[in-house]
């Protein structure tokens, strides 16, 4: 089984812009064993603001700052799960039922995240699991919305601008399910 991989360019929301953002992009890596994702934002990285590198830990409210994120779901099911990562190292996963119901989580372990930067580049890779994935995620087609928050440091109110494969609303809302826009076949 060879690995297959996709190379996706996400956007701002036309109401979140951030001019000192380039380009942000994300490549996806699909093995047996486990889903990469590899965040690269280019632009003018210290006009943003990017947590450094702490202790990793399981943290909630990572949205509210810089942070990348995913949205997985097996194809066809309502259920999905929500992954966020800070370039600082921390994360956090949720569960839900269906659209913003929550579900018990019973992700624990902290997924293997790695983050660099320069004055032009800012890369966040992170390997998830069986462990860290939806039951069933290794072996089926899955929908992803690909995603992630930057704070922008020298704009009004320190302003949050909001990246996704597509942005379906006229507000951004990641866990619209029209949203998980990328459809990611299981290996053969």
């Amino acid at each position: 089984m060879h690995p297959t991989v996709h190379h996706l360019p996400l956007g701002t929301h036309p109401t979140t812009p951030a001019p000192m953002v380039g380009s942000l992009d994300v490549v996806v890596t699909r093995r047996a064993d486990a889903l990469e994702l590899r965040y690269c934002l280019r632009g003018d990285i210290a006009r943003l603001r990017v947590p450094g590198h702490e202790s990793p830990e399981r943290r909630d409210g990572l949205w509210e700052h810089t942070c990348f994120e995913a949205f997985i779901a097996v194809a066809g099911q309502s259920a999905y799960r929500e992954f966020n990562f800070s370039p600082a190292g921390h994360w956090a996963v949720y569960d839900f039922s269906a659209t913003r119901q929550p579900a018990a989580t019973p992700v624990t372990t902290a997924p293997s995240i790695d983050s660099e930067g320069s004055a032009g580049r800012l890369e966040l890779a992170v390997t998830l699991t069986a462990a860290h994935l939806p039951p069933d995620a290794l072996a089926a087609d899955l929908e992803i919305g690909l995603c992630a928050v930057i704070e922008c440091v020298d704009m009004l109110d320190d302003a949050l601008s909001y990246w996704a494969l597509h942005h379906p609303g006229e507000r951004p809302d990641f866990h619209r399910r029209d949203g998980f826009a990328f459809r990611l076949a299981a290996i053969a």
